[in-house]
């Protein structure tokens, strides 16, 4: 069986690292995942954000890989984020039960797609739009707030 391939790219944006992934996270593919995070956090971010909108499997090495990772940017005082999550990205850390314990950034909604649906003002249909603007969840941080040093 031919083993797949996982490719990564890392970027730092302000406060944060991206990790763009695309590709297959599983045994032969975490271990490379894992040293490129770990590069990242050397670099002392707020955040880490591994970009999955690539992702075409995760296999049960892989989710494993997400938990050590997350952990290990606790470990460093950072948050690891999972971004742009497929639906079966999504369908698997639900029904694996870890889904809550990662920070999970949506994708912004379109404003166009908005237009189209009548949905031009957000504060119209009772939303403070300073809630709306954010769609990281996390537990205490913010998406833009400095973590104590």
């Amino acid at each position: 069986m031919a083993h797949q391939k996982l490719d990564i790219s890392v970027h730092r944006e302000a406060n944060e690292t991206i990790v763009v992934l695309t590709g297959e996270i599983d045994l032969h593919t975490a271990p490379r995942l894992t040293v490129a995070v770990d590069e990242a956090l050397a670099a002392d971010p707020v955040r880490v954000v591994l970009d999955m909108s690539g992702v075409t499997f995760c296999d049960s090495r892989g989710l494993g890989t997400l938990v050590i990772l997350a952990r290990a940017a606790a470990r460093s005082r950072a948050v690891l984020v999972l971004a742009n999550l497929g639906d079966f990205l999504k369908r698997l850390l639900a029904v694996s039960g870890i889904g809550e314990h990662f920070v999970i950034r949506e994708p912004a909604p379109d404003p166009e797609d908005d237009a189209a649906l009548g949905l031009s003002d957000v504060e119209e249909y009772g939303v403070d739009s300073t809630e709306a603007i954010g769609s990281e969840r996390s537990g205490t941080e913010g998406p833009d707030q400095e973590r104590p040093r």
